[in-house]
């Protein structure tokens, strides 16, 4: 080896050895450090210098990353539709509430008892009629209550919606820096963590994937296939509504142009935040809102009363605006819950209950204040087996007391449910995210590891390097 070589070699491993020890440094400071791949100082060899350091190296691994964005947004989509069932339980008074409408029948059902035992009872009479005016308040106030989730969902995705948009457009511009970077030869593994972190970010609101095109160029796609971004960020679009009810429905969410899906099931097939929020404002709280508008109805069926055809007609509960219900006709009457009421008649005059004339023809003609037959007949009316519309997601038959503590059962099995599936997505998220952390993350150990390897090749080029010095001195020593 030449004097002229052994420099040049000195000079390559000594310039090696810095930006190895640089990157180590680099990886060792962002060890715990989010969306950092770790960099790797890839050297080639020449036969004038040696090793020589060309590039930094990320590390990737496109398999366990696709896991990983699919475990992300299935978390986030069951998490998302588990909240919006907590808030629902919460809406309800909780599992052991006693202010559902099936507690309230109950009591109805134990103050019709005990009045039909002493029907002469005027004190009797009012606590009946005041047992169904917390019958009815409690139905006002539940569709109320699911209403306003409603509006709470939309309005989620309305906000939701918009972090979308800002995110595509932040990736938009990481995006072409790093197509920019690459093209100038210039290191764009910074832009490509934060490009990463974006889509981590938008996976959590929708599933992604995503393809790579010449230039580092990504495109993303939801996982069912609608593009989200190719160049520019495709448009998300959505109007919120400033009010729901139990007659109207929500607008849907468009992606380039096509309407997103949402999701279904207590494990649900959402991918993203987005479709269980979808879910949970157009399936889940409508579902429990069909179910409260079919105890409302067959309450007023069992309440109805006679004309003077001998037709039934709405007795003890009526409609706050005055409209006419077909109380026997086993279809939903959409928002019938937060209309029904107790007939003002009754609530001046208990004793009508009793009788049969509050809206109706009277029954107690002769005025008999030991009469119970249509006292007896309402209770009865609690424990007919009656028809229920199947589309309110329970039962279609059962007598209304089953049907109530039905109907509270669904909620809550639903939240089970949807509280054991979160669980699943919870550890599949934690374990897609350690195994690629693994893979491409910074471990301490092989950091050290490394740092040891480059202190042997420094010591080298220091050698190497005194060797030169006294060859050098040698040299001139004998040309003087």
């Amino acid at each position: 080896m030449s004097i002229a070589s052994a420099i040049n070699t000195t000079k390559s491993i000594l310039s090696n050895t810095a930006t190895q020890t640089a990157t180590v440094s680099t990886n060792t400071s962002n060890t715990n450090t989010e969306d950092y791949n770790r960099r790797t100082a890839v050297t080639t060899t020449n036969p004038y210098s040696g090793a020589t350091t060309v590039k930094l190296e990320r590390t990737e691994d496109a398999a366990l990353l696709k896991q990983t964005l699919s475990a992300i947004a299935d978390d986030a989509g069951q998490q998302a539709l588990l909240k919006g069932l907590v808030s629902l339980d919460a809406a309800m008074g909780g599992s052991e509430s006693s202010a559902t409408p099936s507690q309230y029948l109950a009591a109805l059902v134990e103050s019709l008892d005990t009045y039909a035992t002493s029907p002469s009872d005027v004190t009797l009479a009012a606590a009946a009629v005041a047992a169904a005016g917390d019958l009815a308040n409690s139905l006002n106030q539940q569709t109320s209550a699911v209403q306003g989730l409603r509006v709470q969902a939309d309005s989620e995705i309305s906000t939701t919606v918009d972090k979308l948009n800002q995110l595509l457009k932040d990736f938009e511009k990481v995006n072409d820096k790093v197509k920019e970077k690459i093209s100038r030869g210039e290191d764009a593994n910074d832009a490509l963590d934060t490009r990463e972190g974006l889509v981590k970010q938008i996976s959590e609101i929708v599933g992604v994937t995503s393809t790579v095109r010449d230039g580092n160029d990504m495109v993303l796609y939801t996982s069912g296939g609608i593009t989200l971004f190719e160049t520019v960020p495709r448009e998300v679009t959505f109007d919120a509504s400033a009010a729901l009810d139990a007659n109207t429905s929500g607008n849907p969410v468009y992606i380039d142009g096509v309407s997103l899906a949402s999701g279904k099931g207590s494990s649900t097939s959402a991918s993203g935040s987005l479709q269980a929020l979808l879910q949970l404002r157009d399936e889940v709280y409508p579902t429990y809102q069909d179910q409260l508008d079919e105890i409302a109805r067959v309450t007023m069926s069992v309440f109805a009363e006679l004309d003077g055809a001998g037709d039934e007609i709405a007795g003890l509960f009526t409609t706050k605006d005055g409209s006419t219900v077909d109380f026997n006709n086993p279809d939903i009457v959409s928002g019938l819950a937060g209309l029904i009421t107790v007939d003002s008649d009754a609530q001046a005059d208990p004793t009508k209950l009793r009788d049969g004339n509050i809206s109706g023809v009277k029954q107690n003609t002769e005025n008999a204040a030991g009469f119970s037959k249509l006292l007896y007949g309402y209770l009865a009316g609690f424990e007919e087996t009656v028809d229920f519309d199947g589309d309110a997601g329970t039962t279609t038959r059962a007598t209304l007391l089953a049907y109530s503590t039905d109907s509270v059962g669904w909620v809550q099995e639903y939240r089970s449910n949807a509280s054991s599936a979160a669980e699943s997505t919870s550890a599949m998220q934690m374990r897609a995210k350690e195994a690629y952390a693994n893979a491409t993350g910074v471990n301490l150990d092989e950091e050290l590891i490394l740092l040891l390897d480059i202190e042997q090749s420094y010591k080298a080029a220091t050698k190497l390097l005194s060797t030169i010095d006294e060859m050098l001195s040698s040299l001139m020593q004998a040309a003087s």
